[in-house]
């Protein structure tokens, strides 16, 4: 009997210790191939950096770890943000996913798998006001603003530069053409054309010959820095046709001036969402130095934020279970409540379990959502200077 008893003992600790140590997954689904991997791997580590911080400080719910399987979409491919999706939530058992980052992607993934599966869905990345009327059981958000807001800004940058006409070439996706038509839109000056291209392709002579026929020396690239958007440029500079180069968030990343040459892109101009100055952006700041990453680059701050709210939602919920984490939310990301700053799991989690509402503000700003799970945000101006993307200062 007394052996049976330490038996029972010695299990019962074994399932005590299992609980302590199982784990939440929250899947990622990010363009690690394709027209933006050279931009992706830092969007990534912004969202594990969010994922170290509640591990290192006591772990979700009871002490559960929380993991992020991610999948790829390859950017552009609406099959691979699917079939990433149905990895994460059927194979890999995410109870939420911070993602696409391409916004085509984060449209196939939410409506033909997220959607349906009543799984939460927070992208740090995707930008195309098409995601705003998503029939989406509220639950798609994104921590960026939209681009018509973006292309509103950027229209404004233009201006003030004294710039009176433009050409625009566009990605030929729910990216591009939305971007596209909110810039005509808000733009005061002349749009002599505003032309899509294919994605992929090798050679944009012809469009840019179409586009360079209007006489009109600032060509707008509304495309990705890994792909159309790099060759455009090339090719464009080669032509000779244009004096000044603009450029969407999709094309902010050093990578590209690598791959065009510093002296062809010297005093190109660029838009992306930024990170206002509140206190969590000086948080996010050092926790991301300290680990000898760049705070600033395009979407890591957004993306902290999307995987941390998401942490921050699970604990409020109280279960790791999928079902109310968009009111959970809500309520975490949302006046009243005491402030919560990237970093502040411990504190957090306290106040959670007191009882007490929180109220996070993050390293992109404060996550206040509205009905379609949109934020305002802010733009930044950037500026190619001595070989690389500099910030000039919020728009």
């Amino acid at each position: 009997m007394m052996n049976f008893k330490k038996t029972l003992g010695v299990v019962a600790m074994a399932s005590v210790a299992y609980a302590a140590q199982a784990e939440v997954k929250v899947g990622f689904l990010g363009g690690f191939t394709g027209p933006i991997e050279s931009l992706t791997p830092p969007i990534f580590e912004g969202a594990k950096l969010a994922m170290e911080h509640v591990n290192t400080q006591g772990g979700l719910l009871g002490g559960e770890s929380i993991v992020m399987p991610s999948a790829d979409t390859g950017c552009i491919d609406a099959s691979a943000a699917s079939n990433g999706a149905d990895r994460l939530i059927n194979s890999e058992g995410a109870v939420a996913i911070v993602g696409a980052l391409c916004s085509g992607s984060s449209i196939a993934a939410a409506n033909n798998v997220a959607v349906p599966a009543g799984v939460l869905m927070i992208s740090p990345a995707s930008t195309s006001p098409s995601i705003s009327g998503l029939a989406d059981n509220d639950l798609f958000y994104r921590t960026a603003p939209s681009d018509s807001f973006q292309a509103v800004k950027m229209a404004e940058l233009l201006e003030s530069k004294g710039i009176d006409e433009i050409v625009i070439t566009y990605v030929n996706n729910d990216y591009g053409k939305p971007f596209a038509e909110g810039l005509e839109a808000a733009f005061s000056g002349t749009v002599a054309a505003s032309e899509a291209h294919e994605d992929g392709k090798a050679d944009y002579r012809s469009e840019l010959g179409s586009l360079a026929s209007n006489g009109v020396e600032t060509l707008v690239v509304i495309a990705y820095a890994d792909t159309s958007g790099q060759t455009i440029l090339r090719q464009a500079y080669e032509s000779g046709d244009f004096t000044q180069f603009v450029g969407s968030d999709g094309m902010v990343g050093d990578s590209l001036v690598e791959a065009v040459g510093a002296d062809v892109l010297e005093g190109m101009i660029a838009t992306k969402p930024g990170t206002p100055e509140v206190v969590g952006q000086s948080a996010f700041e050092t926790e991301m130095r300290a680990k000898s990453l760049d705070p600033n680059a395009v979407f890591a701050g957004q993306a902290y934020d999307a995987a941390f709210l998401i942490a921050l939602a699970i604990e409020q919920s109280g279960t790791a279970d999928k079902e109310g984490l968009s009111a959970a939310l809500r309520t975490v990301a949302s006046a009243p409540g005491e402030i919560i700053l990237p970093g502040e799991w411990a504190k957090a989690k306290k106040l959670i379990a007191e009882g007490k509402d929180i109220n996070y503000q993050g390293a992109a700003g404060d996550h206040e959502f509205d009905a379609n799970g949109d934020v305002p945000g802010l733009i930044i101006e950037m500026l190619v200077e001595d070989g690389s993307f500099v910030e000039k200062g919020e728009l």
